[in-house]
């Protein structure tokens, strides 16, 4: 029975041994190159495919981070981006567009997965981490390119091409780089102000559209060419000024936000309810994609 005994414990003991640490991510196994279809686009960073043998993964693109979409942001990652309200906002807005524009490039699309021969194969979440190619374009430098990411701090075989492409689209102030400043009221060559804002309108803001709006100004002394410039709120509904709008100095604009026609310093947006938060909001404006504004009240 002794005998007996020590066995049973040596086979627990054995079967016990691999609680010791945990297991390693897995997912399919993957050749670099591999072909698969993007069958959803997570967010700027994050895919989902489907190999040809019928196997799925998710894909973390490598050595690069969008703003969040569903979760906070810290500006702090995300050099010169002020560690306020206003930037948090900018760069949550930011990253929309980062899967937006990642959607729009390859959703549904066929891709090439290229995993590096440095960095880890897996996260801890058991993603693949990998470039993700399409039709030779890496597709991963080049959402750095747009500035629709940063460079994520870690070690990978393309980090130098990456971070010269970051620094390059930090300078031209694309992308989320344009969240650097969005703490003060005007961007220096543009001059353009919030002269006035009317958030919540008399009675129902629904049924009194035309009640809310906001007055820009130019406080600047050179004449601004705001045709297709955007305006936005913390949700991204936007307005685009139309073709061919200037403002003098001095000259401001208000934008109703419901429908009318256009007039002499008037401008509607063509909403059939309100935009503006009655609580606290933000007036984004941007010049293709260039942060000219950023209003909080």
């Amino acid at each position: 029975m002794d005998r007996v005994l020590v066995v049973c414990l040596l086979v627990a003991l054995a079967g016990c041994s691999g609680l010791a640490g945990d297991p390693e991510p897995t997912g399919p196994a993957v050749e670099s190159g591999d072909a698969a279809t993007v069958t959803e686009v997570v967010d700027g960073d994050t895919i989902k495919v489907r190999y040809e043998d019928g196997t799925t993964d998710t894909v973390r693109l490598l050595g690069i981070d969008t703003p969040e979409v569903r979760g906070s942001n810290d500006p702090s990652e995300f050099e010169g981006v002020p560690d306020t309200e206003a930037g948090r906002t900018c760069l949550r807005l930011a990253g929309e567009e980062a899967s937006d524009a990642l959607r729009d490039r390859i959703a549904g699309g066929r891709v090439g997965v290229v995993v590096d021969g440095t960095a880890d194969r897996r996260d801890r979440y058991g993603r693949l981490l990998a470039y993700v190619e399409l039709e030779g374009t890496d597709l991963n430098h080049w959402l750095v390119a747009e500035g629709h990411t940063r460079v994520y701090d870690t070690t990978f075989d393309r980090s130098a091409a990456y971070y010269e492409a970051e620094s390059t689209a930090r300078e031209e102030r694309v992308g989320v780089w344009t969240c650097r400043t969005p703490e003060t009221d005007e961007r220096e060559d543009a001059g353009l102000t919030v002269a006035e804002m009317q958030a919540d309108a008399p009675g129902n803001d629904h049924e009194n559209v035309n009640g809310e709006y906001v007055v820009f100004e130019n406080a600047g002394n050179d004449t601004l060419a705001i045709g297709n410039w955007t305006v936005s709120d913390e949700t991204g509904t936007t307005y685009t000024f139309p073709g061919g709008d200037q403002l003098a100095p001095d000259e401001r604009v208000r934008l109703f936000t419901g429908e009318g026609e256009d007039g002499p310093g008037e401008r509607y947006w063509g909403q059939d309810r309100a935009v503006w938060n009655n609580g606290g909001d933000t007036v984004f404006v941007r010049d293709d994609g260039r942060l000219v504004l950023s209003w909080a009240y």
